[in-house]
């Protein structure tokens, strides 16, 4: 019930939130637009930069916790294997 509840308060914070995240890329995107327009790419490249390493990090950071996890249960099942043959 309690995890119920959380769940519904982190989604209704979400949608709340959700029309700043909108009018913020109207903002970028109108920023862009002007500067293009001005003849002034460097702006446009640095943004475009920003949304790769934005989409990039999180999958970084589950391929470091995977590669952690399978490193760590390969050095467990080791040690589990010799604490078995050891005993006998």
């Amino acid at each position: 019930m309690k995890l119920r509840r959380i769940l519904i308060l982190l989604l209704t914070m979400l949608f709340i939130r959700m029309p700043e995240a909108m009018a913020q890329c109207a903002m970028c995107r109108a920023t862009v637009e002007n500067n293009v327009s001005n003849g002034e790419i460097g702006i446009g490249a640095g943004l475009n930069f920003g949304i790769l390493y934005l989409f990039v990090t999180p999958y970084l950071a589950i391929m470091v916790v995977g590669y952690l996890w399978y490193k760590n249960s390969k050095a467990n099942a080791q040690k589990k294997s010799f604490s078995r043959y050891s005993s006998r």
